[in-house]
């Protein structure tokens, strides 16, 4: 990891061929002003995500219980996060 003058950690990633092409046309689109910012947003969106479905659990797993696969993919369905 290498620390640069804004103090911001910088980090290596593998991106798949058409993740990349598509935040490249982000960036074309003027979503962010540069890759860098682009990937920061995209992360801390996903760590919201990420502390969101822990929280459900929680609050299932006091509530009744976890949802099973199937309902949980249902619920993923129905919102459109279901993965293809």
């Amino acid at each position: 990891m290498i620390i640069s003058m804004t103090r911001r950690p910088k980090v290596a990633v593998s991106l798949p061929p058409e993740v990349l092409a598509a935040a490249r046309a982000a960036l074309a689109a003027g979503h962010a002003a540069n890759l860098s910012a682009y990937v920061a947003d995209a992360l801390e969106e996903k760590v919201k995500l990420d502390a969101l479905a822990d929280l459900l659990d929680e609050m299932l797993a006091e509530s009744g219980g976890p949802l099973t696969p199937a309902e949980r993919a249902e619920i993923d369905r129905r919102a459109g996060w279901a993965k293809p």
